[in-house]
């Protein structure tokens, strides 16, 4: 009897202990906190303010430089595939078809050779270390600050950032098998035209000129 009393003295200390700590801050905890990132001078100001923010009106700013969800710009993609390769967790589908005509230049004036009919980011799998926003020649891939992205159906976290629809891949590979058909035709039949134009080299045996042999050295000796 004597232990179970002990322990209601022992929780009721517990809790007089407690609130002396929060009371005051329950008393000086009626404004609510001004929401702004880490990196603000006053932002330790807010100590005895209220805990938290009401979100999601209300959002704490995040770092410019903080690794969140990916976009992409597909205008400025030239298909290098650097992203795709250099992904740890293979998040990024990319295909590039070879363009047989002139598709334009980036915002950076880099020339564009290739057609992107697919570039997708399965942000399920992105591991979110920024590998790919670093080695992206034309820096048209980039991490965004948004980091709320929840989602019920774990497909809706594949996102598809290519402009062509199927069709307009399936003809673009059509006419690029036909360029490269034409060109390898070309090549042949340049191939047979030089081959033809240069002078034989096999001559009739019997206009051959044949090798000469040994030379014969006769030594006479002096008679007497």
């Amino acid at each position: 009897m004597k232990k179970y009393f002990t322990h209601i003295l022992t929780t009721t200390r517990t809790l007089l202990d407690g609130l002396r700590v929060t009371a005051p801050h329950l008393r000086k905890g009626h404004a609510a906190r001004t929401p702004m990132g880490v990196a603000e001078d006053n932002y330790f100001a807010q100590a005895n303010l209220a805990v938290t923010v009401q979100y999601p009106a209300e959002q704490i700013p995040v770092p410019d430089h903080g690794r969140y969800r990916l976009d992409m710009e597909a205008d400025d993609c030239i298909v290098c595939d650097k992203c795709a390769r250099i992904c740890p967790v293979d998040c990024i589908a990319i295909e590039g078809i070879k363009a047989a005509e002139e598709i334009g230049t980036t915002s950076d004036g880099t020339k564009k050779r290739l057609h992107l009919p697919v570039f997708d980011i399965d942000m399920a799998k992105c591991c979110f270390c920024g590998l790919c926003t670093t080695v992206c020649p034309t820096e048209c891939l980039t991490m965004t600050k948004v980091y709320d992205f929840s989602e019920y159906d774990r497909s809706l976290f594949n996102y598809q950032y290519a402009q062509m629809t199927p069709e307009e891949a399936d003809l673009k590979r059509a006419e690029a098998a036909a360029a490269t058909a034409a060109k390898a035709q070309a090549k042949a039949a340049e191939s047979a035209v030089q081959a033809t134009d240069l002078p034989s080299t096999d001559a009739p045996a019997s206009d051959a000129p044949k090798p000469a042999g040994p030379r014969k050295i006769i030594i006479k000796k002096k008679e007497g």
